[in-house]
């Protein structure tokens, strides 16, 4: 109102609203106090003010408040507006000039004189003007906001505007232009193709859209075998078919109707009833098949720390090189490390790490602070396997290329009984407790190899692959396959970048004779040595390989240089323990006759082996993937065993091959991992893998299949990340991804540890060993899961060989 009345011309007048409240506080009651005739009440300032600080917000005197409180007088002058001119029943007036004049109003004679006068002045000034020129004086812009909308409706470019140059030699100015035929094909660089393309710039988004929408009766729908035929672009409208409004009410007062309601009023009540205590409409079968699906989250699919792994003595500035769950005892998992050293490094130092003691840690979920048990190892160890007939029987492969043996058979106890012997809690240990723990802790037990390999017989340079092979087949020095009648797991393959392959025997080879002087001596050595295992005392420094096979390149005469080798028959899951064989009948297998040499069967292939595969995977230190078989052909010229050349290799992956793993569920389906991508190959087809990803944007170092979902498997990369891939759900990247540590990932190997209880081992290149617990969502899998990815994999199969059809097809025409 202050505001319009500043347009009309009365700035100093402010209507306001007095409460009845207000009226008795002021005295100013209408027609009492304040009339038509005596309309003006002079209010103290100091009155009003005191009334805003009482009441705030409620006084009526709130929205000129400002107004009061710059006023110059002591006292303000309300008047009672009778006819309401001014919009309400009261009116305030601001200035001191404006009282003065409504209390004190000049005679109107004098207002006469008044103008008279001034009307004579400005007649003598208009006389006085007409000869002396006065410009107009410039007055200073006052804004009331009128420049907005003149900005809001000019038009201003957005859009940069497009420039085109069209230019002629200088000599053709002027001259006249004669258009001619021409063939496009025959002519080059002849015409310019225009395509037409989507710009961005002119794209309309759709942001509100008017749809109308009607409420129908729900329509029933029905269905029945018919014939198909191609789809078409159609539109039907249809209404339902309702009964009259007469032949619902005849329908409704019916007796029939009265009689059914009469005779299912009590069934419905039980039904309702039944309904509010429990869902009677869920499917039994169904939730069978969920598998105790109220068991953790579904939309959990990370990796929880369950508990980790560091040892500052043994590990101190070494890299993990190698994991392994123990198969049959809860909790245990040893772990080997090697220096973080170049070869040349190693060399230049090796009278140095000869001085330092390399060893395999056992660790125990019951004590994180200390170690349970030491292997103790000739050398740095690279990788190493628990024997799947007996987990007591290590072995190991070092980093000068031999193949070492432990037996920790009296110590299988202690790690069954395995306890904390530092009163430290799983998970909250602070670090200067933690050194100080592991210092004043319990040395623990440290084993003594009882076998190193013959180190003229073994490999040349480091093992990067060691495997146990399956306990119902064993080889000959052919390579050809037999029965092993003692079901015990007897022989290893090793493979090594010095291009060669060795199978090994751990009942021994033929050994010379020795006098009796030197044996007495040997077996009095033995027996100073309490801590040392005699089981494989007949192969130290003696244990030559069974077979050696050399990867002959077809074009040149370099050798493959084998990282990582995958045998069509593998271990998978270990035995449980009431399978699990003794020691004792693989102790009697190597006494009965220790230098007795290897007999070949006599017999012929068993029926039940013929369809044992002696096929491999390799994957090269150059990113090659080799397939091949092991068994060993005669030279015709020399007459010497050679192995096969390869049948298929595969330049996939850009560098050293970090894993060659064969899945878990299906025997034929093999990964392989490399520095900057993976693959999935299928044996048997030659046209390379079914499954190839895309450059990756940080290096990986190691793969690893889950043993619980077949479409699963984990990569570890370069920057402490783990990258969970589901072909199920996405193939051309990883359906998630984890941070684990700040270091190179170098180890993955996966537990069932119980149904509801799964866990991933992962270390890293600090030294540092993450047991982590694997979520309901990524150990159990869907009940067609299986089939899912079986089906995925045979339609990826039938698109190579689509595809090879395709190019030979091409190549024809």
């Amino acid at each position: 109102h202050a505001l319009l009345l500043s347009f009309i011309g009365h700035p100093e007048i402010f209507p306001l609203v007095f409460t009845t409240q207000t009226q008795e506080i002021f005295n100013c009651r209408v027609d009492e106090d304040v009339t038509k005739e005596n309309c003006f009440k002079l209010i103290k300032k100091e009155d009003i003010i005191e009334d805003l600080k009482a009441r705030a917000a409620v006084s009526d005197f709130h929205p000129v408040k400002k107004i009061v409180l710059e006023y110059p007088g002591e006292e303000l002058l309300v008047v009672f507006d009778v006819e309401q001119e001014y919009g309400q029943n009261f009116y305030l007036v601001a200035t001191e000039e404006a009282k003065e004049n409504l209390l004190k109003p000049p005679d109107v004679a004098e207002e006469k004189e008044q103008e008279k006068e001034k009307d004579d002045d400005e007649n003598k000034e208009g006389t006085l003007e007409e000869s002396v020129y006065k410009p107009p004086v410039r007055k200073p812009w006052v804004s009331l906001g009128s420049e907005k909308e003149v900005e809001e409706e000019s038009v201003k470019d957005t859009v940069s505007k497009i420039k085109y140059l069209i230019s002629r030699v200088r000599r053709k100015f002027g001259a006249p232009i004669t258009f001619t035929d021409k063939n496009a094909s025959s002519v080059k660089d002849t015409y310019i193709e225009c395509t037409s393309y989507q710009d961005k710039t002119f794209s309309i988004k759709l942001l509100e859209k008017d749809v109308g929408a009607q409420i129908v009766p729900k329509v029933r729908e029905n269905s029945t075998q018919t014939k198909w035929t191609y789809p078409k672009n159609a539109a039907i409208q249809y209404f339902p078919r309702e009964f009259s409004d007469e032949e619902k009410e005849e329908s409704l007062s019916s007796k029939k109707l009265k009689e059914f309601i009469t005779s299912v009023l009590f069934r419905t009540e039980i039904a309702l009833q039944q309904n509010e205590i429990m869902n009677v409409f869920v499917d039994d079968w169904r939730a069978l098949a969920e598998d105790e699906g109220s068991y953790g989250s579904k939309s959990d699919i990370y990796l929880k720390e369950y508990q980790s792994f560091i040892d500052l003595h043994y590990l101190k500035d070494r890299t993990i090189s190698c994991v392994c769950w123990h198969p049959n005892i809860y909790g245990i998992i040893a772990e080997s490390a090697t220096e973080r050293l170049s070869y040349d490094e190693r060399v230049d130092l090796s009278g140095k790490l000869l001085l330092q003691k390399s060893v395999i840690l056992f660790w125990s979920f019951s004590d994180p602070l200390h170690p349970q048990l030491m292997l103790e190892c000739p050398e740095d160890i690279y990788c190493f396997q628990f024997s799947p007939s007996d987990p007591n029987i290590i072995a190991g492969g070092c980093f000068n290329g031999q193949v070492v043996l432990w037996d920790i058979s009296q110590y299988e106890e202690k790690l069954r009984n395995a306890k904390s012997s530092a009163g430290f809690k799983k998970t909250a240990v602070n670090l200067p407790s933690f050194i100080q723990a592991q210092q004043c802790g319990p040395e623990p037990p440290l084993v003594r190899y009882c076998a190193v390999s013959s180190i003229e017989y073994s490999h040349r340079a480091i093992i990067t692959d060691i495997h146990w092979l399956p306990d119902f087949f064993e080889v000959n020095r052919m390579g050809a396959t037999f029965e092993n009648r003692a079901e015990i797991c007897v022989q290893l393959v090793t493979c090594s970048p010095d291009c060669s392959i060795l199978f090994w025997d751990i009942r021994g080879t033929k050994l010379p004779i020795q006098p009796l002087s030197e044996k007495a001596k040997e077996e009095k050595i033995i027996d100073v040595l309490p801590d040392f295992p005699d089981t494989f005392k007949h192969l130290d420094l003696t244990w030559k390989p069974l077979i050696k096979i050399n990867l002959c390149k077809s074009d040149t005469s370099v050798d493959y240089s084998p990282i990582r080798i995958s045998l069509t028959e593998e271990y998978y899951h270990y035995k449980t323990s009431d399978k699990v064989q003794s020691l004792n009948k693989l102790v009697e297998l190597t006494k009965e006759s220790p230098y007795a040499e290897i007999s070949v069967p006599s017999g012929k292939i068993l029926k039940g082996l013929e369809n044992v595969s002696t096929n491999f995977f390799v994957g090269t230190e150059d990113g090659e993937i080799i397939y091949s078989d092991w068994k060993m052909e005669r030279d015709s010229d020399s007459g010497r065993l050679i192995g096969k050349k390869p049948s298929q290799k595969h330049a996939v992956h850009d560098g050293i091959v970090h894993t060659v793993q064969r899945s878990p569920f299906f025997k034929d389906i093999v990964l392989s991992v490399g520095p900057w991508n993976f693959a999935i190959w299928k044996e048997g087809l030659a046209t390379g893998p079914i499954l190839q990803s895309s450059c990756s944007a940080v290096r990986y170092t190691v793969g690893q299949w889950s043993l619980t979902r077949p479409g699963v498997f984990f990569i570890g990369r370069e920057d402490g990340n783990i990258d969970i891939w589901d072909l199920l759900e996405k193939t051309h990247e990883p359906s998630q991804f984890q941070n684990i540590s700040i270091s190179m990932i170098t180890c993955i190997r996966p537990w069932i540890a119980s149904a509801k209880q799964h866990f991933l081992a992962v270390s890293d290149d600090s030294g540092v060993l993450h047991v982590l617990e694997i979520s309901w969502t990524l150990s159990h899998p869907s009940s067609n899961e299986h089939t899912s990815v079986l089906h995925y994999f045979e339609r990826e199969v039938e698109y190579q060989k689509y595809y090879e059809q395709r190019q030979e097809f091409r190549a024809k025409e």
